[in-house]
């Protein structure tokens, strides 16, 4: 999983995620935005059930974060379609709304967010 932060114009840090991963970055983006309390809560949620067969939930905005054992699943909120109403041969495109990726993977990533905010 490759990352990239950047500041926008007013300063505000921006996560670019790889392909198949661009929903975590949208999380960061759109449900994150510098709150270290988040990123607090979702740690200790984390150190959990990490190992367990416990699961943990966070309902957003615009993004949920689910965590397991194992695994890291980030899916945007609007990401609930009826697969009946679509003709023959369609399928959407959600790429950008689902992403999984390992639990310590996601760890790493959270940290290098944190010390790029912290201009380290």
């Amino acid at each position: 999983m490759e990352y990239e932060f950047l500041r926008d114009v007013a300063g505000q840090v921006k996560v670019r995620m790889s392909m198949d991963h661009e929903a975590v970055g949208h999380w960061f983006n759109e449900e994150v935005k510098g709150d270290m309390a988040l990123l607090d809560e979702v740690e200790a949620a984390a150190q959990n059930v990490k190992g367990s067969e416990r699961q943990w939930m966070r309902q957003g905005h615009e993004y949920s974060l689910w965590l397991d054992g194992e695994e890291v699943i980030i899916r945007a909120n609007q990401l609930a379609f009826d697969s009946d109403e679509l003709e023959e041969g369609m399928s959407y495109y959600d790429e950008e709304s689902l992403s999984f990726c390992g639990m310590e993977d996601f760890l790493a990533v959270i940290a290098a967010y944190r010390a790029f905010l912290q201009g380290r």
